[in-house]
């Protein structure tokens, strides 16, 4: 800590802070530089050796800089080189992400990348040589005019061929590339539009106040009468599977809702397939029971249907007639004391509202730049567009979890179904083709864990964007016979669908992993730089205004999201087309890095509490129990960084096209494709999430 400077005004400076502060150049610079200024005409002979002491404090602390950066290129380096010599990559079967995707699609997948890879390599030597032969076209306009027959003529076998092919390329290859950069420039103007409209939607809310208010509480303020006493029965279902890291946290913190218990049922709804998870599960379950919580255990021997398959079975429990609402937490969820009492009266007196969706926090957002990045594309999600859908159409996609539904409304819409990896869509959308509205809650916030790996961010992903294809094909028959407005209609299937599930994946990979590149060895066919830099940056900027401490982080941001189209664009693919990998449901892993301050921090909040915190001896005996199980066997699986193979072949695709883009003098395509084949490679060699030594 900087020493005091009480005397600083009192007494003269002449240069002698200057030795002093030698020792925290941090600070010693600004001091220098107000002695420099206050010494006057009086000191103006010490300026110079004050001046010298500037520079190489300056020096020193660039420097340090430089040293900061050779250290971390140092490290860089060190991975990288781990990781090509261990080997392991997405293409192996056995740990691979995709071990249950069709291997004829992937392979098919892949090899068209690295098709288009080595065409582009051979293309690039091909027109570096007839750079160097004297081909110099500044404008493609130009092309046509050299090409015609002139007293100099072309000579040469190599002129021939360029020439040759230099017309293939005008008369053939560009009008259809030209087509289709034209269309998805349509594409990506009609999706830019209706993300602006969004944030506009947004603006007008914050601007305005408006937020969903429970009836109950609007009468109560007129009457000045209390609204304490609505508490219906609510069920609460925790399911999880083979979650051990995490059980702990969603188990305590649902026991500790602030709820009568004679009017809440807790059910933890295991699907785990390993004894020892179920087994802790089951333990932990146990002691909540002898707390005095109202807490069952459910374990299925059969895994059918995934999640969907899990709710449907606890649904049809005889007990659940008896409770009119049931609230959802997955396994790393921890609702606050509160989070029934400010989302139960949202139904009080509304009896058209099916679904109280809370907002989704996150315990580890600052955990490493992938879930930086994540961060801001879940709080656009749920400050804009679950905002203003919930605002303005009283509809929105249940996101799973952290929500609350009136059983009337689930079974009236035919209850969970199995038939996709999204379940919580399907019944939502189901829902509200039956009439029901929905209310989203943005002051409501649950916290959660965001995937920290990049392995896990891109199974979770694969699910994500692959649902929703398999629902549009399921649920476009019932849509078009369904009773709701043709607006509602619409809008489900133009912009729920269509244009924020579909068109954007399709445009973004199509148009910045595919038509750039191509345009940069076929230049008669242009991409205008307002689309490749103005706009993508305008849609970031709207994209990270909900997190604005992310600002540092739009250019990665940028780059990130062109980067995960390519796993986008093949699942929207695979589920469309109802391919193999898109009936496959993947747990997202957990690391349960929250588990114990959470709940020391319950402890603390609530010491006295009357249904009790036993969670330390827990963490305790769980340490104990894990210690055991190391020393009784080996661990089952190991986690392991790995080269991700298609993101690194596009990389290489992208490099390649950067330096064919110099031959051109394209500045900022040049620039855009280095940068993005940058970014590929980082994603491509698994540097971007958790690293693992």
């Amino acid at each position: 800590m900087a020493p005091s400077f009480d005397w600083f005004a009192n007494e003269k400076l002449e240069g002698t802070p200057v030795v002093v502060k030698m020792e925290n150049p941090n600070w010693s610079m600004l001091e220098l530089e107000d002695d420099l200024l206050l010494s006057g005409d009086k000191g103006r002979e010490k300026n110079a050796k004050q001046l010298t002491w500037v520079l190489l404090l300056k020096a020193h602390k660039a420097a340090g800089c430089l040293a900061s950066v050779a250290s971390a290129m140092v490290g860089l380096t060190a991975a990288i080189r781990r990781r090509v010599s261990s080997g392991r990559t997405d293409a192996n079967s056995s740990i691979g992400i995709d071990r249950n995707e069709n291997p004829v699609v992937k392979i098919r997948f892949y090899n068209c990348i690295k098709f288009f890879l080595w065409l582009s390599v051979v293309l690039l030597g091909f027109e570096i040589i007839a750079y160097f032969k004297g081909w110099h076209f500044t404008t493609p306009h130009l092309h046509l005019q050299l090409l015609l027959p002139s007293p100099l003529g072309v000579q040469g076998l190599f002129d021939i061929m360029y020439s040759k092919w230099v017309l293939v390329r005008v008369n053939y290859l560009a009008p259809p590339l030209q087509f289709m950069i034209n269309a998805c420039i349509v594409l990506f103007l009609v999706q830019s539009v209706d993300r602006l409209v969004l944030c506009l939607g947004c603006f007008w809310i914050k601007l305005r106040g408006i937020k969903p208010v429970p009836k109950q509480v609007v009468r109560d303020i007129e009457s000045n009468e209390g609204a304490e006493n609505y508490f219906p029965m609510v069920l609460v279902q925790i399911p999880m599977c083979n979650e051990k890291e995490v059980y702990q946290t969603s188990i305590a913190a649902v026991c500790n809702l602030d709820w009568p218990m004679s009017k809440m049922l807790i059910q933890v709804l295991d699907d785990s397939s390993d004894p020892e998870t179920q087994l802790l599960i089951k333990e932990e379950v146990n002691k909540w029971q002898l707390e005095g919580a109202p807490i069952v255990y459910r374990h299925r021997v059969l895994r059918d249907g995934y999640k969907a398959g899990n709710l449907k079975s606890a649904m049809n429990c005889s007990y659940v007639k008896e409770y009119e609402f049931v609230a959802i937490f997955d396994a790393d969820f921890q609702p606050t004391p509160d989070f029934l009492k400010r989302t139960v009266p949202h139904f009080k007196d509304n009896e058209e509202v099916g679904l109280v969706q809370a907002r989704w926090s996150f315990v580890n957002k600052d955990e490493n730049l992938l879930t930086r990045l994540q961060n801001i594309n879940l709080a656009f999600h749920f400050e804009v567009e679950q905002q203003v859908n919930g605002i303005f159409m009283n509809f929105f996609g249940f996101n799973g979890t952290a929500g609350v539904w009136r059983i009337k409304a689930l079974e009236e819409s035919g209850g969970w179904m199995e038939r996709t990896t999204v379940e919580d869509m399907d019944i939502a959308v189901r829902a509200h083709l039956h009439g029901w509205k929905f209310v989203f809650l943005n002051d409501v916030e649950c916290q959660c864990e965001l995937p920290e790996s990049y392995e896990a961010y891109v199974k979770q992903q694969h699910r994500w964007h692959s649902g929703p294809m398999q629902l549009f094909r399921l649920c476009l028959p019932d849509i078009a016979k369904s009773k709701i407005s043709v607006w509602k209609k619409a809008n489900l299937i133009f912009l729920f669908f269509l244009l924020r599930k579909l068109i954007l994946p399709f445009y973004s990979f199509t148009l910045f992993c595919v038509i750039l590149p191509m345009t940069m060895f076929i230049p008669e066919a242009q991409l205008p730089i307002w689309v490749v830099c103005y706009i993508p940056a305008t849609m970031s900027f709207l994209n990270i205004l909900p997190s604005p401490k992310s600002f540092p982080f739009i250019v990665p941001y940028l780059l990130f999201e062109n980067t995960m189209s390519v796993t986008k664009f093949n699942a929207m693919i695979s589920g469309l087309f109802q391919l193999g990998s898109a009936y496959e449901w993947v747990v997202t892993k957990k690391s349960g890095r929250s588990s114990e301050g959470d709940l020391l921090a319950l402890v603390e909040k609530e010491p006295n509490h009357k249904r009790g915190i036993s969670m330390p001896n827990l963490n305790a005996m769980e340490k104990e129990e894990s210690q055991q199980q190391e020393k009784k066997k080996s661990p089952k699986k190991k986690k392991h960084n790995r080269i991700y193979t298609k993101e690194l072949a596009l990389a290489f695709l992208l490099l390649t096209a950067a330096a064919r883009s110099l031959l051109s003098a394209q500045g900022i395509h040049f620039y855009f494709l280095l940068f993005q084949g940058v970014s590929f490679l980082v994603v491509g060699l698994d540097l971007i999430g958790e690293q693992v030594e």
